[in-house]
């Protein structure tokens, strides 16, 4: 066996390719699509075989464990770093917190919070930099792969300006618009910058999902629209089947490339394939924020109001399971690790809780670490 950032890796994997993914695909040419859909093949091919060699004998197991802070709204949403850790990112907490590549919970300093949801989602930067991602803050705030946590100037903010955001293949990270206006970025060169987006509204959307294909989806929330970024940057909308008032925060890019939407008030779930076909399908339980693709090809997704947990299969079956903890706004956003175990992100939850799938083959940290998985 070999080791990868502290995890065990089986000889199976390409290990050097699991720990240059990340870098491989921001630094590509933008402007040329052809490389950004070989990158997704290799990709896919290493999650498919992962689905492969898991579905048979992968057991889920649901567990909770003990966490130092906890407050109402504290988090939303959480990053792998490089080194393993969980950075969860702080919405109304007056501590950052982490889970460290062992288990282990530990909290730190940050320099800028607010009780009014400073930050929701965050992103790895190509440096390893986690950007958090300004909600209703008034500054940037980053960790760097070092652990030093640090501030800088946002062109724009408003009050819960933006939720989630997504790295794109250039290295830029783009924040998803929720109250904002206009569009805002920061490029792999750590410049924020402003740009005209074509459908604003209030809370119009929640996260986004990077496709196969380097465009960037907004997932709506109460937009009436569907809003993408091109990997050159082009800004244009099409048409979704299904839209209401706070219908899906957050989603998931399937093994087979497809976007699914995480159904927060929706009754039906939605997803765009990877050739760009809007359809819904019918799911059993709504109130989730944020989802993970575990290496089964699960799709799980993330308890918020919901009383039980409900995943996807890879093959589309759509089915619920119980969980250890629930409690209102209890989870915001989950984590894939190396391992893959699937952490919660706590919002207003007392305790951490995980989905375990022993004996699926784990991804690796590259995968996990990806634009296409490690966002809210």
């Amino acid at each position: 066996m070999t080791t990868s950032n502290s995890y065990t890796v089986s000889p199976f994997w390409n290990t050097d390719v699991l720990q240059t993914m990340h870098g491989v695909m921001p630094y590509m040419d933008n402007n040329s699509i052809d490389p950004q859909l070989n990158a997704w093949t290799g990709f896919k091919d290493i999650i498919s075989r992962s689905i492969d060699a898991s579905t048979l004998f992968s057991v889920q197991i649901v567990s909770t464990y003990i966490l130092i802070n906890t407050s109402p709204y504290a988090y939303a949403g959480g990053i792998l770093a490089l080194n393993g850790e969980i950075h969860m990112i702080p919405s109304n907490a007056s501590v950052g917190q982490k889970i460290s590549s062992s288990g282990v919970v530990s909290t730190y300093s940050l320099i800028y919070t607010t009780s009014n949801g400073a930050y929701n989602g965050g992103v790895l930067a190509p440096n390893g930099d986690i950007h958090m991602i300004p909600s209703s803050a008034t500054v940037g705030q980053k960790i760097s792969a070092s652990g030093i946590v640090s501030t800088y100037n946002l062109v724009y903010t408003t009050s819960y300006a933006y939720y989630g955001g997504v790295l794109s293949p250039n290295g830029d990270i783009h924040m998803i618009s929720h109250n904002a206006s206009v569009g805002q970025k920061i490029s792999s060169a750590g410049v924020v910058s402003t740009y005209s987006l074509i459908y604003t509204s209030t809370s119009a959307y929640k996260g986004g999902v990077l496709a196969p294909n380097g465009d960037i989806h907004m997932i709506p929330y109460s937009a009436l629209v569907g809003q993408k970024i091109s990997a050159s940057g082009v800004v244009s909308t099409y048409n979704l089947v299904y839209t209401t008032s706070y219908a899906y925060f957050g989603g998931v890019v399937a093994s087979n490339g497809d976007i699914h939407f995480i159904p927060n008030s929706a009754l039906v779930g939605q997803k765009i394939s990877s050739s760009g076909v809007v359809s819904t399908y019918s799911i059993i339980s709504s109130g989730y924020i944020g989802g993970c693709l575990a290496p089964n090809g699960d799709i799980h997704m993330i308890s918020n109001n919901a009383l039980v947990g409900q995943k996807i299969s890879a093959s589309g079956v759509v089915s619920t399971y119980n969980l250890v903890y629930t409690t209102s706004y209890a989870y915001a956003g989950g984590v894939l690790v190396p391992n893959g175990d699937i952490h919660f992100i706590p919002n207003s939850a007392s305790i951490g809780q995980k989905i375990s799938n022993t004996g699926a083959r784990s991804f690796g940290i590259g995968v996990c670490t990806s634009p296409w998985l490690n966002k809210i």
